[in-house]
């Protein structure tokens, strides 16, 4: 029997695409997610603008520079009290041997009792074969046992006070160490921002290094100017003066010649009474003008040499350590930190300032420099930077003292 062909309508062959929506519902999927998390992500700090990072910089330094004359302060202190402390236990020891001297003479004493079997005064009078020497022998006794006793009551009494101040000269010392302590604690904190300020300046592009250099490039020309200024108005009343001087020497020596002429006694006195006190101020001038120029060429030969909180030479300066060190060559003895700088000397305004004066720096007077002339000065600038010259208006001036 023959096959029937088939009248089934062939099945046509449909391509499947769940696949690729499923591969496009994801990709959309995690675009959605993606743009929910940005959504709702925390916005990133901004990033501090170069002026910003400058400021907070500044302050640092400043902080670090008011920290290290706390620190220099304790140090001096505590080594002032270490010397007192010194002093008081060799005092204390030698005290202690007298004291030790004493009680071994008292020893003795009581040995020779011991040895005597501890007989009463009324029997050893009546077993003597010589009463009377019992008697002499008795108040030489009684005379040293005196003399004995006010002795080591004495020497107690001087132990005792001894003693009393070397506890207190010790708990001042503890104390002290413990403030010193305490300042180095938090000039490490300092040292610690000025750390993280300066990772921002090191992750500032080049373009924003560019602006900061810009920046200070700017700020030092400024203080150039005004440098310049005041040695320009500086100069012009210097002329002034001279040529003022110059004058009244000249009327001087007009009136000396018309007195001599005429033969007048009263103006060969008035001549001499003016010219001592021309001598005077001159000499007063000149003697603090030698003074300074030994105190400026100390300065200048440490130019170059690393500001190093802390120190005062001879291979790196804090920068009232430069001061110290640079007027001792001098000969006159500074405080070692600017609080106590700015009280010694006569204080003298900033249009009045002569080389190898010191001028301080902002509010809290935690910098100071040495007036070189021009509108300059010499100092230990801060952390990182080296001993240079510069403009003193590169700071706010706080005022400035003629030291000798």
């Amino acid at each position: 029997m023959p096959v029937l062909a088939s009248h089934r309508k062939p099945r046509t062959k449909v391509r499947t695409t769940t696949p690729a929506v499923g591969l496009t519902t994801a990709a959309l999927a995690s675009v959605t997610l993606l743009s929910t998390q940005s959504a709702t992500a925390a916005p990133a700090e901004p990033k501090p603008a170069v002026e910003e990072v400058q400021k907070k910089v500044d302050a640092l330094y400043r902080q670090a520079g008011a920290a290290t004359q706390e620190y220099n302060r304790a140090k001096a202190a505590s080594a002032s009290q270490q010397t007192k402390v010194d002093a008081l236990l060799s005092d204390v020891a030698k005290r202690t041997e007298k004291i030790n001297e004493a009680r071994r003479a008292l020893g003795s004493y009581a040995a020779a009792q011991y040895r005597n079997g501890g007989i009463g005064p009324a029997a050893t009078f009546f077993l003597a074969d010589n009463p009377q020497g019992y008697f002499d022998q008795s108040r030489l006794m009684e005379r040293a046992t005196e003399r004995q006793q006010r002795s080591v009551t004495e020497f107690r009494t001087q132990q005792a006070s001894a003693a009393k101040k070397r506890a207190e000269a010790v708990k001042s010392l503890e104390t002290l160490t413990e403030t010193q302590a305490t300042l180095a604690s938090s000039k490490k904190d300092v040292q610690t921002k000025l750390t993280e300020a300066r990772g921002l300046l090191s992750r500032l592009t080049a373009e924003e290094k560019a602006r900061l250099a810009e920046l200070e490039r700017k700020k030092e020309a400024e203080a150039k100017e005004k440098a310049a200024k005041l040695a320009a108005r500086q100069a012009a009343e210097a002329k002034e003066r001279a040529e003022a001087e110059e004058k009244a020497r000249e009327e001087a020596a007009k009136e000396s010649g018309d007195d001599s002429g005429t033969g007048s006694g009263t103006g060969t006195g008035s001549g001499t009474d003016t010219d001592p006190g021309s001598g005077t101020g001159s000499g007063t001038d000149s003697g603090y003008a030698a003074k300074a120029e030994k105190v400026l060429a100390f300065a200048r030969a440490q130019i170059g040499k690393p500001y190093v909180w802390g120190a005062s030479g001879p291979s790196s300066y804090d920068c009232s350590g430069l001061t110290q060190a640079a007027w001792r060559e001098a000969g006159v003895t500074l405080p070692r930190t600017t609080w106590d700088q700015v009280e010694v000397g006569t204080r003298v305004a900033t249009s009045d300032l002569k080389p190898g004066d010191l001028v301080f720096f902002y509010d809290d007077i935690s910098h100071v420099g040495i007036y070189k002339g021009d509108g300059m000065m010499i100092h230990a600038p801060k952390p990182g930077a080296n001993v240079r010259e510069e403009s003193i208006y590169y700071m706010p001036i706080y005022g400035s003292v003629r030291p000798a």
